[in-house]
């Protein structure tokens, strides 16, 4: 199994980098709140999971173990994929989440495009004894890098939102929140209103 990748960062989307080692090229998944961790070029180091289906190796990078182990938690849920998982953790920290199935809060999964009232509950129901290790004080995200309203679009299109739609989201969000508002900060926003 793959746990990490470390190497020279040579492209960086809301949805995913490839990171050169030794004149390889790795393209991983990567979640938003990653995405914000990461400086736009130079070295980086990852942590991965790696997912081998019937049709596809698919790796998935994390800026943090606490992430990572999220991830996993997520996908060991019957009905959540490894997609689906990225998504949640695209609108929410592992803290969020773990805040959420604490207190059963099935509205703040329902708001996550793919998930509906069912799958949040059962999300809660398998995970509300395993997720303690999260304290709720932590901070693990902090985004770091200014982007732009093209990106944030590329982003919500390739995650599955209509175009049309978010672009008039977005144009909505950028003038309520300034024209140098960060590309991971509208995509949050835009994950809310979907």
């Amino acid at each position: 199994m793959i746990t990490h990748i470390h190497g020279k960062l040579v492209e960086k989307k809301p949805t995913f980098v490839v990171i050169d080692c030794n004149g390889v090229g790795y393209h991983l998944n990567i979640s938003v709140n990653t995405f914000g961790q990461l400086a736009d070029s130079g070295a980086c180091k990852l942590l991965t999971h790696f997912v081998v289906r019937e049709d596809a190796q698919i790796l998935y990078g994390f800026a943090t173990d606490d992430e990572r182990e999220m991830f996993r938690l997520l996908i060991s849920v019957s009905g959540i994929g490894a997609n689906t998982a990225r998504l949640i953790l695209s609108g929410l920290t592992p803290d969020g989440i773990a805040n959420a199935i604490g207190s059963s809060d099935v509205d703040t999964f329902v708001k996550i495009k793919g998930l509906g009232v069912k799958s949040a509950q059962r999300v809660i129901v398998d995970l509300k004894d395993k997720v303690e290790n999260f304290a709720s004080d932590k901070n693990n995200f902090v985004p770091v890098r200014n982007t732009n309203q093209k990106e944030a679009l590329s982003a919500l299109v390739i995650l599955g939102f209509d175009s049309k739609k978010v672009e008039k989201l977005l144009n909505k969000l950028v003038n309520e929140l300034g024209n140098e508002v960060e590309v991971e900060t509208l995509i949050k926003h835009a994950l809310k209103r979907l």
